[in-house]
């Protein structure tokens, strides 16, 4: 369940805007929020299973969104690609440091991080 509330929330992060305000606000109260059907229901004065088709209808527009156009995948290999970057370049200063003190290969490594950092973020 943890892993299918966590793409969820990914989900929302990149495609929400595209929700109408009510797919919106049941999908947050939902997932974010950790409110049940019934709750969510119970506030609205509608039925709970009024609630789940919003609900279903959300998860399926954004998850058909995300198979068309793939950002979320390619963000997140992205991310691995920067980690893989910083950890390579925070090797190289290591090795820098006790073995050649090379200046130029410091600085190389530095400005490899930053660049990488600001990706990142």
């Amino acid at each position: 369940m943890k892993n299918q509330t966590y793409r969820m929330t990914m989900l929302f992060d990149f495609y929400g805007e595209v929700l109408t305000p009510r797919q919106k606000e049941f999908f947050d109260l939902y997932y974010n929020e950790d409110l049940s059907l019934a709750e969510i229901a119970e506030n609205y004065g509608i039925s709970r299973q009024g609630v789940r088709d919003v609900i279903v209808r959300a998860e399926a527009i954004m998850t058909d969104l995300e198979d068309k156009t793939g950002l979320m995948k390619r963000f997140m290999l992205m991310q691995q690609q920067v980690q893989a970057i910083l950890d390579a370049a925070e090797k190289i200063q290591t090795v820098n440091y006790r073995q050649y003190d090379n200046p130029e290969l410091a600085r190389l490594a530095n400005e490899i991080t930053r660049s990488a950092q600001a990706l990142k973020e």
